[in-house]
């Protein structure tokens, strides 16, 4: 889904989270749905967004720029009012755990 697609229709968890598979981490090259970073989508009625995202470690870099790419994106669709993201630490992220299968095979952690 592009942000095109979503100008016009009333957003979803589903459409949202799909729409922020087009926010990659710079470092890695794979989007933040599929390292598994996205922990959650909330929608509330009239539009307001809220987006809860981890990060690899407490002392990565990219956290202010993948909040901002977030916002960034989101805000460009017309039917979302308002877009909060939250990171948090609990639970900790975790390669085996988040990732997806293919995201793991790109980095060449299986095969």
């Amino acid at each position: 889904m592009h942000v095109i697609e979503l100008l016009f229709s009333e957003p979803t968890e589903a459409s949202v989270t799909e729409l922020l598979r087009e926010v990659i981490d710079p470092e890695l090259g794979i989007n933040i749905v599929d390292l598994g970073l996205l922990r959650g989508v909330a929608v509330a009625p009239g539009g307001a967004v809220r987006v809860v995202t981890t990060l690899t470690t407490p002392a990565c870099p990219l956290g202010p720029y993948i909040s901002e790419e977030i916002t960034d994106l989101l805000s460009q669709v017309t039917t979302i009012t308002d877009v909060e993201v939250e990171v948090v630490w609990s639970p900790p992220w975790d390669a085996d755990r988040d990732m997806a299968e293919h995201a793991k095979q790109m980095l060449g952690w299986r095969r």
